[in-house]
């Protein structure tokens, strides 16, 4: 262990909460905000003048740099959302009907498990949880397809677990459905801008992701993928102005006005599409390499001193199968102390609680303990700053494990 660790709380702060937004940003996101903000101002699609247009082609430039991040058929497939909740409730309501039944996982996050536990309390549709393994969070893709019913319409995945950082085989369970015909949502909220996407040869439905994670865009931004075919499988949950098609007082059928009622948040987006740029310019599958050397050294790093008594680390022992996300838990401290003493004494940052995700707790065994300690990385990290943090990790084990036991008097 490194004695230098102790004392550091404002000398090097290390960001390791990049599963809930992602830190630093690119520059030219802020660069292109302040731009906007300063320049033009002007709402897209709403007037003739050369504000307007320019703020239009913006939104344009934006949904061309997503689709190609993603190989997309169609950028104006690319619906821009509030965030990846707001992206999921018009998937799942948008696209299911009375008397559906729709396939999900334990482990999913409450952005699914929230809109579909409402269509059941209301009657409308049925739902199936498949287990995973309680040891890695994997769900096995024959265990999906078993799960499929007659009146199955909908499998609704998360691809990476904010909790466990367990990476779900898309591809193998795209396959269950496409062979049963049943439409396929994935999830790629831990995903997207981490891991490269192809939602042609994964034979994606709808894809659903925030701006401000992997894409390294502000928050306030989100987006749908909708396959060209599906959206005439769709309905609208939200309804207003458009710019387009004004005479008439029904949502007009085009997309992506369809699906994006009212004004948009073009400073948002402006900075999106800057986040998407530099992912682009920068490479995805390098930054993928970067990001899985992260985790070796993270899974290194813990290896060296995880054996220790009271030390829990919980997803995939591996690389394979897993994204930047681990979560641990130390006997002796709950997990939100853990966080207090690693950013006070240490200065690294990250995320103690149930993270929005009861049922990945509930198959790890710690929802009734307070879940868990999150570190999650952000591919501004460096490979110095995961063994820094490990090793502020392993000295507050030690110190854990080395404190006396009480004894009764």
């Amino acid at each position: 262990m490194t004695d230098s660790l102790a004392n550091t709380a404002g000398v090097n702060r290390v960001y390791m909460d990049n599963a809930a937004t992602s830190f630093p940003k690119p520059p030219s996101v802020h660069a292109a905000m302040t731009r906007y903000a300063t320049e033009l101002g002007a709402s897209p699609g709403r007037g003739g003048y050369a504000e307007s247009v320019e703020s239009g082609r913006l939104l344009s430039v934006c949904r061309q740099r997503i689709n190609t991040l993603i190989n997309g058929e169609n950028p104006d497939h690319v619906i821009f959302t509030l965030n990846c909740s707001d992206a999921l409730n018009l998937g799942i309501k948008g696209a299911v009907r009375p008397g559906d039944h729709v396939i999900t996982t334990q482990l999913d996050h409450n952005s699914i498990l929230r809109p579909l536990n409402r269509l059941v309390a209301d009657g409308v549709i049925e739902q199936t949880r498949v287990p995973v393994d309680p040891q890695t969070g994997l769900v096995g893709p024959d265990d999906i397809a078993k799960a499929i019913r007659p009146n199955t319409r909908m499998i609704a995945l998360l691809h990476g677990s904010n909790v466990t950082g367990t990476m779900q085989d898309i591809e193998a369970i795209g396959r269950v459905a496409r062979e049963h015909e049943v439409l396929y949502l994935v999830d790629a909220a831990q995903t997207l801008g981490h891991y490269p996407i192809d939602v042609q040869a994964v034979g994606i439905d709808l894809l659903a992701a925030p701006g401000h994670k992997g894409l390294l865009g502000p928050l306030g931004t989100g987006l749908l993928y909708i396959r060209p075919g599906v959206e005439k499988q769709m309905t609208t949950i939200r309804e207003g102005g458009t710019g387009s098609v004004s005479e008439q007082d029904t949502q007009p059928e085009l997309l992506p006005d369809r699906f994006e009622p009212g004004s948009h948040n073009t400073p948002g987006i402006v900075g999106l599409s800057e986040g998407v740029g530099y992912i682009l310019k920068r490479g995805i599958e390098k930054m993928w390499a970067h990001e899985q050397a992260l985790i070796k050294t993270m899974i290194e790093s813990l290896t060296e001193w995880g054996q220790m008594p009271g030390f829990e680390l919980f997803g995939p022992p591996t690389v394979k199968s897993r994204c930047g996300v681990f979560s641990v838990r130390v006997e002796g401290l709950e997990p939100e102390a853990l966080s207090g003493v690693l950013d006070s004494e240490y200065g690294v940052l990250t995320r103690s609680g149930l993270h929005c995700a009861p049922g990945a707790h509930d198959t790890l065994g710690t929802l009734a303990r307070g879940g868990t300690t999150r570190f999650s990385f952000g591919p501004f990290l460096t490979t110095q700053d995961v063994k820094y943090a490990c090793d502020a990790l392993g000295q507050v084990c030690h110190r854990m494990a080395d404190r006396p036991v009480a004894t009764e008097v």
